[in-house]
């Protein structure tokens, strides 16, 4: 199969040839329709990611059509076509037997622990309680786009976030996971502020259904913009980026008893954010993480899309083909598009 290998740690990585992967006796191959590339794929390429054994194929973010089937998987057949949560549960641990996938204590992650989906086929463990069917009527980009950033938003805004109709949230960061987040929490009634520091991703959370926007290149203070926007502070408040600046302005500009929601990663130099503990106190605010969304909670998640009221697909942004995804990866700090790159060709 063709695949994207880097062999070490912020080197470029190049497309290569490798054997095709067989299933487990519980596994599954999926063929490779569409693979989002993500920010996590770039902490990956980085080095942040203690999971990650060298040489290494990434992608977590994939849709596609079953190839081949594990003896011992009941669920599943060649020819579906589906999805899967970025993160897979072993179905063995506690956390598994109380429906919690996303924390399972032996959890594997297509490209983290185990070879990605930069590549024609990936390998997914433990089919049955991992892998989700797509409807017929959602095209494979759209698809690719829920397994991280969607989804992973999806259970921040609806289950940590506990967000209803008339409360106002803020998403500080206009990625892929902040756009998902204006788009869900638009949907279930809430008033939502969009920050970042780019226009283009700011108008595109407007049309989303973003009440307001704020360029935090161009204002001095956003937690006390929120404030004054929201005449108390917010109610929900989601980092979707991952870093010190975004994570702080979060926490900061919520009002008593609020909930801040961790959903971009802190990784590498910003393991450690500084925190206004003292707010956190005496305002009885709650600090949640949000990592991935389980497989058996994506049904709820599907009929809202189905229904009209989330359209994941104005989401997927520039379509390459697997031969550019090298530069796509390395830039992603540097430079991230309007909406998802999604590798189509490969």
């Amino acid at each position: 199969m063709k695949a994207i290998l880097f062999e070490k740690f912020q080197e470029p990585p190049r497309l290569v040839t490798l054997d095709d992967p067989t299933p487990d006796a519980h596994g599954v191959i999926i063929k490779v329709e569409a693979t989002g590339v993500c920010r996590s794929d770039w902490h990956g390429w980085m080095g942040h990611d203690k999971d990650i054994e060298l040489p290494h194929v990434p992608g977590h973010e994939l849709a596609g059509v079953i190839e081949a089937v594990g003896k011992n998987v009941a669920n599943w057949k060649v020819g579906d076509r589906v999805t899967v949560p970025f993160i897979c549960g072993c179905g063995s641990c506690l956390e598994c037997h109380a429906g919690h996938q996303q924390v399972c204590h032996n959890q594997q992650q297509p490209g983290f622990t185990h070879w990605g989906s930069f590549a024609e086929y990936v390998v997914i463990h433990k089919a049955d309680i991992n892998v989700v069917a797509l409807p017929e009527s959602m095209d494979f980009p759209t698809a690719a786009s829920l397994g991280c950033r969607f989804a992973t938003s999806f259970r921040a805004v609806v289950d940590q976030g506990k967000t209803s109709a008339g409360q106002w949230v803020a998403v500080h960061g206009c990625g892929g996971v902040g756009l998902s987040s204006v788009m869900i929490a638009n949907a279930v009634g809430a008033n939502v502020i969009a920050i970042d520091i780019d226009d283009a991703k700011l108008a595109l959370a407007k049309e989303l259904g973003a009440v307001a926007t704020i360029n935090g290149a161009t204002v001095a203070d956003v937690s006390a913009a929120v404030i004054e926007l929201t005449k108390g502070g917010a109610h929900v408040s989601l980092d979707a980026l991952g870093h010190p600046l975004t994570c702080f302005n979060s926490i900061q500009n919520l009002r008593a008893r609020g909930r801040h929601i961790q959903v971009g990663l802190m990784l590498g130099e910003h393991t450690v954010p500084q925190i206004p503990m003292a707010k956190v106190i005496a305002k009885e605010l709650q600090i949640l993480g949000s990592h991935g969304m389980q497989a058996h909670r994506y049904d709820a998640m599907l009929d809202m899309i189905s229904s009209g009221k989330l359209d994941p697909s104005r989401l997927v942004g520039n379509k390459i083909n697997l031969a550019d995804a090298p530069e796509a990866l390395m830039n992603m700090n540097k430079f991230q598009s309007v909406g998802a790159t999604v590798i189509t060709n490969f």
